[in-house]
C-alpha cells in the first residue's frame, strides 16, 4: 500500500472471482474454473493462494459441478462455501447447498444436502461453531442458524418478509436488509430477546430511508393463495389488491409472471405490482413449476419441456381467482419479463382469454437464438443439438408455430443491447402479429441490456404498462 505497486498473484489463463482474505491476511480464497475448456461447462472450484508473488494456486475442491462463495471461518482453519446439488457440467434447475472444507483441503462436509431448499448466503458466527444462512423457501427468504457439529438448522427470522444482504458486525450481531409487502428494503439488526435459551429472535430496524416515500401512498394489500393445477399439483401465489378495493365486485386482473424460471415471487416489496394495483388492478404473482423455494424436483419439473406445466399452473391460478369472485373473467391481462415474457408468448398462443398482454425480453422461435444468445451450454445439454433434435426444438417453439391463434393485443419491450434474450425474440413476434393484423407495438430501449438501468426508461416502462392495460381492461 505504501508504494502503490501492483503485484499480480495469478498469471495463468483462467478467470477468478470472489476473492476473500483469510483472517490473518496471509492467504486469499477465490473461485475459478480451471478446466481445459471453461466455456463448455459450469464447473468452478474453491482455490487458495498465499498473498505473495510467485505463490502456487491450491485447488481445494474437486466437485465437477459448481463451488462458489467462499467464507473463511474466524480462526482461518475452514472455508464454508455453496455447492451445486448436481455434479453435471451443466445445470439450470439446481439449488445451492452449504458445504465446509478444511483450508488445507480434503473431503468437504455437506451441511444442508437434506434440506431441499436453496442456500442464498452464509456468514460464520463469531465463535466459529455455527453459520448464519439465508434459506429460500416458499414465498420467503429467511435467516437461520446452522450448528456445525449437529447440522441442526433453526429458523430465526422469517414470515411476511424477504431478507437480502447479510453481514456480521464486529460484535457478532447479524445485520441484514429486508423488505416486506408494504415496505421497501431497510436495514435491521437481528437480536436475541429475553433468555438466550429461549432462542427468540427479533428484528430491530436501523434505517428509515423509505418512510418518506411510502407515507403518502395507498399501498395494495398482499396475501398468499394456493391453487391446484390440472394434474393436482399445488401452486403458491401472491395476490395484490388495490387499497379500498370493493369486496363484492370482481376486479380486472393482471397476471404478472416472474422470470428465471428458477426464481420465485416472495413476500418482499414489488414496485411494479404496487403500481399496477395502484392503477386499480388486482395483480397475481404465481410460482409456477420451474420456480425455486419448493424443492429441487419442483424446479426440474419443466426441464426440456418448456411452456407446458408452467402454462397449466398459471391458467389454474387465474381460474381459482375467477371462481373466488376476485378476478373478472372478461377483463384479464398478462405480462412478464425474460422467462416471464417467454411464458406470456406461450399463454397468448394457447388461449384467447387474455384481453391484453405485455411481453418483455422474451422469445418464441427458440431455434433462431441458437448461437446468438448466452445459453448455448444450456441448449446443448437440455434440448440437444438442433440439427439432431429438431422435433424437440420445434416443440418448444409452439408459441411461434401457433402464432395464428394469437388474438391478444400485445406490447413487446426489450433492451437494444440485451445479449441475454436478444431483441430478435421480441421483433419476430411483433412482426408476426403485424402480419396477422393483431394490434401490437414494439419498444426497444436504446443502449439497455437485460434490465433497464436508466431511471427515465424505468419510469417510461411502468407508464406504458398502465396505459396499455388501461386501453383494453378499463
Amino acid at each position: 500500500m505504501d508504494t502503490k505497486k501492483l503485484d499480480t498473484l495469478t498469471n495463468d489463463n483462467f478467470d477468478v472471482s470472489s476473492p476473500t482474505w483469510s483472517p490473518d491476511g496471509k492467504q486469499i480464497a477465490f473461485v475459478s474454473n480451471r478446466t481445459p475448456d471453461p466455456d463448455r461447462n459450469q464447473n468452478s472450484d474453491i482455490c487458495v493462494i498465499e498473498a505473495k508473488v510467485g505463490s502456487a494456486v491450491r485447488v481445494l475442491t474437486t466437485w465437477s459441478g459448481s463451488d462458489n462463495s467462499p467464507q473463511w471461518s474466524p480462526d482461518g482453519s475452514q472455508i464454508a462455501y455453496r455447492r451445486s446439488t448436481s455434479s453435471d457440467n451443466w445445470f439450470m434447475y439446481d439449488q445451492p447447498i452449504l458445504a465446509v472444507i478444511s483450508a488445507q483441503g480434503g473431503e468437504p462436509a455437506l451441511l444442508t444436502d437434506k434440506l431441499d431448499r436453496p442456500i442464498a448466503r452464509a456468514e460464520w458466527a463469531k465463535d466459529g461453531k455455527s453459520l448464519f444462512v439465508q434459506v429460500t423457501d416458499d414465498r420467503e427468504q429467511y435467516i437461520a442458524q446452522l450448528i456445525l457439529a449437529s447440522k441442526v438448522l433453526t429458523k430465526m427470522i422469517g414470515g411476511q418478509l424477504v431478507t437480502n444482504e447479510m453481514t456480521l458486525a464486529p460484535d457478532g450481531t447479524i445485520i441484514a436488509s429486508a423488505s416486506m409487502p408494504n415496505l421497501p428494503g431497510e436495514y435491521y439488526a437481528v437480536e436475541q430477546s429475553g433468555d438466550k435459551k429461549s432462542s427468540a429472535w427479533t428484528l430491530k430496524r436501523l434505517t428509515n430511508h423509505q418512510d418518506e416515500f411510502i407515507a403518502p401512498l395507498s399501498l395494495a394489500t398482499v396475501e398468499g393463495f394456493t391453487s391446484k393445477s390440472a394434474d393436482g399439483t399445488l401452486i403458491s401465489g401472491l395476490l395484490y389488491l388495490p387499497a379500498n378495493a370493493p369486496k363484492d365486485k370482481p376486479l380486472p386482473l393482471i397476471l404478472d409472471i416472474h422470470g428465471g424460471p428458477v426464481a420465485q415471487d416472495g413476500l418482499g416489496f414489488d414496485m411494479k405490482r404496487q403500481m399496477l394495483a395502484g392503477a386499480g388492478y388486482a395483480v397475481a404473482a404465481v410460482n409456477y413449476r420451474g420456480s425455486n423455494g419448493r424443492g429441487l424436483a419442483f424446479s426440474k419439473a419443466i426441464q426440456a419441456d418448456w411452456g407446458n406445466k408452467e402454462v397449466q399452473d398459471l391458467h389454474a391460478a387465474v381460474d381459482y381467482l375467477v371462481q373466488k369472485g376476485i378476478a373478472d373473467k372478461d377483463r384479464l391481462g398478462v405480462g412478464g419479463w425474460s422467462y416471464g415474457g417467454i411464458l406470456t408468448d406461450y399463454l397468448i398462443s394457447a388461449d384467447t382469454r387474455f384481453k391484453v398482454a405485455t411481453s418483455g425480453a422474451g422469445t418464441a422461435l427458440h431455434l433462431s437464438t441458437y448461437g446468438f444468445d448466452q445459453y448455448i451450454l444450456q441448449y446443448d445439454n437440455e434440448l440437444g443439438l438442433p440439427w439432431k433434435n429438431m422435433e424437440k426444438w420445434i416443440g418448444i417453439s409452439k408459441a411461434f408455430t401457433n402464432v395464428e391463434k394469437v388474438k391478444t393485443p400485445t406490447l413487446f419491450m426489450v433492451g437494444e443491447k440485451d445479449f441475454n434474450v436478444p431483441t430478435i425474440g421480441s421483433e419476430q413476434m411483433y412482426q408476426a402479429l403485424k402480419t396477422l393484423g393483431v394490434k401490437t407495438e414494439l419498444i426497444i430501449y436504446p443502449g439497455q441490456f437485460h434490465g433497464l438501468s436508466i431511471p427515465s426508461y424505468q419510469k417510461d416502462r411502468l407508464e406504458r404498462y398502465i396505459k396499455w392495460f388501461d386501453g383494453y381492461l378499463k
